[in-house]
């Protein structure tokens, strides 16, 4: 008959079998570590890229985008309210001084015109009326004086006689008091018509100017009038190509809307726009590379526009190659504002190799083998990643993504 073994040994036994296989588990993902350690990893040529360690010059940019827009660029707007009649040039014509770009209808202009001749015509009219009518007022207040005059002469006679009559016992001491009152009355009769005379001239200086005024204002209105007239015939005030044209014609068009836009081509400049987080870093005269498609050119940034919209800001570069046959109205191109320079540093050509981090971890090509290396990096753009320590000058180095092989210190490379 069988007996049950005390609860304490079963434990033990079953905690020694744990053990065991705990024992076998790590033991086999140590030998399967061990076999691949052991086992050297092999890549073929084709399967990687590589670039050579050197010395030179790297930039550290920022990443922007741009669009090539003309330099200088035209607006033609309608002078006057009036509808298009004529279209003489397409969009992407090119056109000369003076060539006509399109017409306006002039009738209602003309109208106007024509009414605003009459109306100053009516003026000077008026002009010349109040001036008869004022010099004929003159006139009269002078012939007045003039009378006024002769009257007091004759009362100044008066009194004379008066006084002889009484020295000569014929007259009284009330007639020379009655001469004497009515020369004084005449006196003052004059003086107040020499008053009324100097006020009346200056009045009419005042209505004479203000009339003239008026008739001048009326004058400069027609002129400008004539001027618009004489631009309704829209023409090219400098050679260059129409960029873009109204060309509804029948279309009604207020004064100062855009008819056309008339571009130079032969002069670029690019209109960027980068992420608010970078725009901080943008300076005036900052160095900007320009990069269409494996072409580079090199510019400026001339302005920076405060305002930002959907978290974008914008900012114009002067190219200094201005007329570059590259160039198109409305090109997209990579920008790259330079916000540092290391001078003869090593660089290497930038790849997938590099991931971000300052230290990383690289492979050197030496022979048939690559040898994984620590370095630490440095300033990187488009191009180029600064490498500070572990490698020298023509060391050729694997800029693939090595990701997968980050746990193998050598490879070895297959032809």
């Amino acid at each position: 008959m069988d007996t049950a073994l005390p609860k304490n040994v079963v434990v033990q036994k079953r905690r020694k079998t744990v053990v065991i296989l705990l024992v076998a588990v790590v033991c086999v993902v140590a030998l399967a570590w061990l076999l691949r350690r052991s086992v050297a990893a092999s890549l073929d040529k084709t399967d990687f890229t590589t670039a050579v360690v050197e010395k030179g010059d790297i930039e550290n940019t920022l990443t922007a985008s741009g669009e090539v827009v003309p330099e200088f660029e035209e607006i033609l707007a309608s002078p006057i309210t009036a509808s298009i009649q004529k279209v003489a040039l397409d969009a992407g014509s090119h056109v000369e001084t003076g060539q006509s770009v399109l017409t306006l209808d002039k009738s209602a202009a003309r109208v106007e015109y024509e009414k605003q001749q009459f109306q100053l015509e009516s003026k000077r009219n008026s002009i010349r009326k109040l001036k008869l009518e004022l010099d004929k007022s003159f006139y009269d207040l002078k012939s007045n004086n003039d009378i006024k005059q002769l009257r007091i002469s004759s009362l100044q006679a008066a009194v004379e006689n008066a006084k002889r009559l009484f020295k000569a016992g014929g007259g009284t001491r009330e007639d020379i008091e009655r001469a004497e009152l009515d020369l004084k009355v005449a006196v003052l009769e004059k003086k107040q018509l020499e008053n009324e005379i100097s006020s009346r001239q200056q009045t009419m200086q005042v209505e004479m100017r203000e009339s003239q005024i008026a008739a001048d204002i009326q004058q400069n209105d027609l002129r400008e009038l004539e001027r618009k007239l004489q631009l309704a015939d829209v023409v090219a005030t400098r050679p260059g190509v129409v960029t873009w044209v109204n060309k509804n014609i029948g279309a009604a068009v207020r004064e100062g809307e855009s008819l056309a836009r008339i571009a130079d081509l032969e002069s670029f400049k690019i209109t960027g726009s980068i992420t608010d987080e970078f725009m901080d870093q943008l300076r005036l005269s900052m160095p900007v590379i320009i990069r269409i498609n494996d072409v580079q050119l090199r510019g400026t940034i001339t302005t920076i526009h405060p305002s930002i919209q959907n978290n974008i800001g914008t900012f114009e570069v002067q190219v200094a190659e201005r007329n570059s046959k590259l160039f198109r109205p409305n090109m997209k191109v990579d920008l790259f504002p330079v916000t540092a320079v290391h001078r003869q540093v090593l660089r290497v050509a930038n790849g997938l190799a590099f991931k971000g981090p300052s230290i990383q971890d690289i492979f050197v090509v030496r022979g048939d083998k690559a040898i994984r290396r620590t370095v630490h990096t440095g300033m990187s753009n488009f191009d180029w990643i600064e490498i500070k320590d572990g490698v020298q000058p023509g060391d050729v180095i694997i800029t693939s993504d090595m990701t997968e092989y980050k746990h193998y210190t050598e490879i070895t490379i297959s032809k």
